[in-house]
């Protein structure tokens, strides 16, 4: 691997391995054989842990290593059942709370006829949809709840950050953000929650048969390494 010095880089090469399965989920990594693989000290090294773990990717247990994130399907699951009742809420708020000017400006930077600062970057596109739920939650006024949805989300990025992978689903998420904010607009919180169901659920089968379809060809490439 080309030597590289930046943390920066180190972080950026980390996060896409463990993305893409380079590194598969559960597996034990010290600083050391991290140092070795980049050629470079612990200090880089060390600081690209730290922001990995701060955002779910790795653990770090004392005397024994650091740990790529294992990725429980099931344990998965339950955080998006649990974001489902929390954004069913947020709607809520939202639809009593949120100003027409607000809705208006979140619903123009969604609308599919217009695709203002349309992104085909994954990273940048699973950003920008947590953006949007954690606005819709703010605008709701619960700042509680807005950061209870910041913590599903920071559980669930590994996966989620799937959905983006295509045009198709990209396209999707913009078609169904603007629909979601068209109805709170119109102040429809059953037609908006019922969207924002269909949102999250479609979204959520995609990244767990994505997930899974993953995992099994990495664990194939595995064990024929093995053998």
């Amino acid at each position: 691997m080309a030597k590289s010095t930046s943390s920066q880089d180190i972080y950026n090469s980390l996060r896409e391995m463990i993305i893409n399965f380079e590194l598969y989920p559960g597996t034990r990594i010290t600083e050391s054989e991290l140092a070795e693989m980049f050629k470079v000290s612990r200090t880089p090294i060390r600081s690209a842990i730290q922001r990995l773990e701060a955002e779910g990717y790795m653990s770090v247990l004392s005397k024994q290593g650091c740990f790529i994130r294992n990725i429980e399907i099931d344990e998965l699951m339950q955080f998006y059942q649990v974001r489902k009742t929390l954004e069913n809420y947020s709607l809520e708020l939202a639809c009593t709370f949120m100003t027409d000017a607000a809705l208006k400006e979140l619903s123009d930077e969604w609308d599919p006829d217009k695709f203002m600062d349309r992104s085909d970057n994954a990273d940048e596109m699973e950003s920008r949809d947590e953006s949007f739920h954690i606005a819709i939650a703010e605008g709701g006024g619960n700042i509680v709840l807005r950061n209870y949805l910041a913590d599903i989300n920071r559980n669930i990025r590994v996966i989620r950050r799937i959905d983006f992978t295509n045009d198709k689903g990209i396209d999707r998420t913009y078609t169904e953000h603007h629909d979601i904010c068209q109805h709170l607009l119109k102040r429809d919180l059953g037609a908006a929650q019922r969207s924002m169901l269909s949102h999250i659920n479609v979204s959520e089968n995609v990244a767990k048969t994505l997930t899974l379809s993953q995992l099994a060809k990495t664990r194939k490439r595995l064990n024929q390494l093995d053998k």
